[in-house]
């Protein structure tokens, strides 16, 4: 939907790839590791999303003519700009797939491609990964709520600009069902569904006759909007006309829509009154500010209600609006690479390394311990950020989850279908235990380290520190 070309970028990644590109450094071989350093909505996991869109982008990437005229009036160098007119994504990914559940701290994604190349494609990786598995995490909650019931995303109209695309596939994979996204509906395959806005009912003189046209419009995919004067005196009782008549005809009303007041209540006496009317199979769809916590609030009450329309929270994904994912140097020229910071969570992990999920058969062990990219055997992990704690694992399976999925700039397999991916989030969320799932209170999933990871961690910052020193000493 978006154009993306080697402009949508920051500005800052331009600037040091000139300066890489001008001192000859820019065919050193990196590698940047994609990670996260908390878990959103003070959740138990997150939902990885974004990932073949990520892929197909990173396929195709360059700069246009357009861009090399914007970046030539920018003042960039001639040189500079001839090898960005060539200019191609070549390098490898190595990635968690897409739908699985991850968590903090552990590199998501890696990045093995030139330096030049790996800093340019920051931005757009970022922008991606980030936003769809916010949103992605947020479906999953709100699945996890409704149970059983439908959900569909609404969210396009409220979503910031053209995030409303990405969001809907996001909001799939995390477990809806359909969206009103009609671009959404046609480049990805996802079901579309949408009913009547009030603006409809109100161009009428009255209700019924409204919801007769659009009835004999739409007679096999017929959803009336009942609140648009009064639910229960007007409109469900309307409703219930045009679906009484549609049976006559042979036809089925296939549901109303509530989308204002108490929806338990309202929801439990529009069940009555279509029940009572012999209308048993019409269904209740509820919409209007809904999140995980209505959600669950209207399960708990046993309100009858067939489907949830959500929008706004989804695709904002209110309250955190972002996931704080991080892109950061990890190997660089033959050498691991490492970023010191005063609080221990923001030091990084050096090296290439790999994740191994551990569990016994279909068992979680609820851990995960990130590894030098050439280590087996593992016989114990370290907390990340607190040396006295520790864990045995060597009786535990380790499931390796980061997959080359790109090499040489072109992916490894057919991309995957958005409901292929979201049937294998639901079996991965299936697996989880529920501790980690509840809305309130979730139980924290263990991140590792290996032996030879904190040591080599362990080795470079204390070099850096007597660098530092020495640095000190020398202007004194």
């Amino acid at each position: 939907m978006i154009d993306f070309t080697g402009t949508y970028t920051d500005q800052y990644q331009l600037a040091m790839a000139q300066v890489y590109f001008l001192k000859e450094r820019h065919e050193q071989m990196t590698v940047f590791d994609y990670f996260f350093r908390k878990i959103p909505f003070n959740g138990g996991y997150a939902v990885f999303a974004g990932l073949e869109d990520l892929i197909g982008i990173l396929e195709n990437l360059h700069f246009n003519a357009a861009d090399i005229a914007f970046l030539r009036q920018k003042g960039m160098d001639p040189a500079f700009l001839e090898y960005l007119a060539d200019f191609r994504f070549t390098g490898n990914l190595y990635s968690s797939c897409e739908g699985d559940l991850v968590f903090p701290f552990r590199p998501v994604l890696s990045v093995e491609a030139s330096i030049i190349q790996a800093q340019i494609i920051e931005t757009l990786l970022l922008n991606i990964l980030n936003f769809q598995t916010l949103v992605a995490t947020k479906a999953s909650r709100m699945r996890i709520a409704a149970k059983d019931k439908t959900l569909i995303d609404f969210g396009l109209r409220r979503a910031q600009g053209p995030g409303g695309y990405y969001a809907s596939r996001a909001a799939v994979i995390g477990g809806f069902e359909a969206t009103s996204n009609v671009r959404a509906g046609r480049d990805y395959d996802i079901p579309v569904s949408g009913t009547m806005a009030h603006s409809f009912i109100q161009s009428y003189d009255d209700e019924l006759n409204a919801f007769r046209d659009f009835a004999k419009v739409w007679p096999d995919n017929c959803v009336l909007l009942v609140d648009t004067y009064d639910t229960l005196a007007s409109g469900i009782p309307n409703a219930v006309i045009v679906g009484l008549e549609m049976k006559e005809q042979g036809r089925h009303l296939k549901g109303i829509r509530l989308d204002s007041g108490d929806l338990a209540n309202l929801s439990k006496k529009a069940r009555c009154i279509l029940d009572d009317a012999g209308l048993h199979d019409v269904k209740i769809a509820a919409s209007n500010q809904l999140d995980e916590y209505l959600i669950r609030k209207l399960q708990d009450e046993k309100a009858p209600i067939d489907l949830f329309g959500v929008g706004t929270s989804l695709v904002t994904g209110q309250p955190d609006a972002a996931l704080d994912g991080v892109y950061k140097l990890a190997y660089a020229d033959s050498a691991p690479r490492i970023k010191l910071s005063e609080t221990m969570e923001k030091t990084t992990l050096p090296h290439r390394k790999q994740v191994f999920r551990l569990h016994t058969g279909t068992d979680l062990a609820g851990a995960e311990v990130v590894a030098l990219a050439d280590e087996r055997k593992i016989g114990q992990m370290h907390h990340p950020f607190d040396s006295s704690k520790t864990m045995v694992i060597d009786k535990y399976e380790k499931e390796p989850l980061l997959h080359k999925v790109m090499e040489n700039g072109r992916r490894m397999a057919p991309p995957k279908k958005v409901n292929e991916i979201a049937r294998y989030c639901r079996k991965q969320l299936d697996k989880l235990p529920d501790a980690y799932k509840r809305l309130d209170n979730p139980g924290i999933y263990k991140i590792g380290i290996s032996d030879r990871l904190k040591k080599e961690r362990d080795r470079l910052i204390n070099e850096h520190k007597i660098e530092s020193m020495n640095t000190k000493l020398n202007k004194i």
